[in-house]
């Protein structure tokens, strides 16, 4: 039986109601120590994430993952299309790092520095609560009908709404475009850019939805992490608890009808269900640990306060494992080990690629139409093959390449429109050259011939060599 308007459905999250309808949650402010430390956090980390795509290390962005033209750049670590599988690496690295770290502290990523909760923390509640008021006005608001003051407060919120949206959604664009090409398109017409256009207008509009409507129902449905959280964290790892022997019974009239007949001893609990009313995913953490917390510790500032006016100690709402013997330190847990230690490894074995890597580094490619083509030379007949050559220079300077044959007795010819190609640091050139062949030499065993590349570093003028084989085709 409910006793109280924040009492929630047993069998249902508490963002639905019978019909399956959405509630919108209207989560109470608070104040404590874990807010003003994660205010702190949230600030900071809004400006990195909206900051980062403009910051340049040796002159190539921070971070950019440029998927149309398969270029990364990663804190200084510049891959190109055929570094793509290195990414594996990078992201095997961060995954895992993740799972230890959920192991040892729990979802600490989802409520103190997920994207998700970070902007809609920090950004879009922050401007309802400047606009709308407290929760509970903004309560109020949400079930007047439509008035001259509803509709000016609703026009301010969307309005910077929007506008926050814009930044956001620029920023995140720039990850996957580079700021140079984003400063272009947004200095010139749309028409110019329609379809970048489109998916910016397109990506707005995801962002508001989800920012602003979406919101928690992101975390309790959409998104994966909370539902194998079970499966990283046990009962060592840190966690958002109600301490139920110290809280239980609560000070609900039933239980104080007991105490009195039986002369029994309330717990500290005293039912207030603040904690309900300022969790921002709507949930009662007393009921214990449950998927949709996302471990924001609100509701540890907000029973903190309670227990200080009614003369308790605080702590019963706390942030500890759930282990016997309960201990605010982490406990020795062999899967957070090989968690971290897989991380490492990703981390060493990505180390050694790279230092194994070529500066400039060459693939050989069958250039899209016919494999060959057949021509008449001073009576002889000859086959061309058109190659493509794929060069990446991440040597750190500006170089020049050339390429020849190994063995020119062997009556093959190389073309190539323009030798030396140059070749910016940082650059992935495609250069189309042919290869003009008797074909007498697909009988005589000489259809593989050797290209020998050469680089000259503007800088320094020093010359490097590298070796390929290209195989010849040509008719039966």
């Amino acid at each position: 039986m409910a006793t109280s308007e924040f009492e929630l459905h047993p069998t249902r999250l508490s963002t639905t109601d019978a019909a399956g309808k959405r509630i919108f949650i209207f989560p109470a402010d608070v104040d404590g120590r874990f807010r003003r430390i994660r205010t702190r956090v949230h600030f900071g980390l809004i400006l990195f994430f909206l900051v980062l795509p403009w910051i340049t290390i040796d002159g190539k962005q921070a971070l950019l993952l440029d998927v149309v033209q398969r270029r990364f750049e990663i804190f200084g670590l510049s891959l190109r299309a055929h570094n793509v599988p290195l990414l594996f690496l990078v992201l095997a690295a961060a995954a895992f790092a993740l799972f230890g770290i959920t192991t040892i502290y729990g979802r600490i990523w989802c409520g103190w520095a997920c994207p998700q909760t970070v902007f809609i923390d920090g950004v879009f509640r922050r401007i309802e609560r400047w606009v709308e008021g407290s929760a509970l006005e903004r309560r109020r608001l949400e079930k007047e009908p439509w008035n001259r003051e509803k509709i000016r407060k609703r026009s301010i919120k969307w309005t910077l709404y929007g506008l926050a949206s814009f930044v956001v959604t620029h920023s995140f664009f720039a990850y996957f475009v580079g700021t140079d090409r984003l400063y272009e398109m947004m200095t010139h017409s749309p028409t110019e850019n329609a379809t970048s256009f489109i998916f910016m207008l397109a990506l707005n509009a995801v962002v508001l939805f989800d920012f602003v409507w979406f919101r928690e129902q992101f975390c309790t449905i959409v998104c994966p992490y909370g539902r194998f959280q079970s499966v990283l964290m046990d009962k060592g790892s840190l966690v958002v608890t109600y301490d139920v022997n110290r809280g239980e019974p609560r000070a609900t009239p039933q239980a104080k009808q007991l105490s009195k007949l039986h002369g029994s001893s309330l717990g500290d609990c005293v039912n207030c269900y603040r904690c309900v009313q300022v969790c921002p995913t709507g949930i009662d953490i007393r009921r214990g640990l449950q998927m949709e917390c996302v471990a924001c510790t609100s509701c540890i500032d907000a029973c903190d306060a309670v227990m200080a006016k009614t003369g308790k100690d605080p702590g019963l709402i706390k942030y500890s494992s759930r282990a016997k013997g309960d201990s605010k330190r982490w406990r020795f847990n062999s899967r957070a080990v090989i968690y971290l230690a897989m991380s490492f490894t990703s981390l060493c074995a990505l180390a050694g690629t790279l230092a194994r890597m070529e500066p400039v580094s060459v693939q050989l490619l069958k250039a899209k139409g016919e494999p060959y083509s057949t021509a008449q030379v001073g009576g002889e007949a000859v086959i061309v093959n058109h190659l493509k050559i794929e060069v990446s220079n991440q040597s750190g300077a500006n170089t020049l390449m050339d390429v020849d044959l190994k063995d020119s007795s062997s009556g093959a010819e190389l073309i190539i429109a323009r030798r030396p190609v140059a070749i910016a640091n940082g650059e992935l050139q495609h250069v189309d050259m042919f290869v003009r062949f008797p074909r007498r030499l697909l009988s005589s065993g000489l259809a593989k011939q050797g290209l020998v590349f050469r680089f000259e570093n503007e800088a320094t003028s020093e010359v490097k060599t590298l070796e390929r084989e290209a195989s010849l085709v040509g008719p039966f």
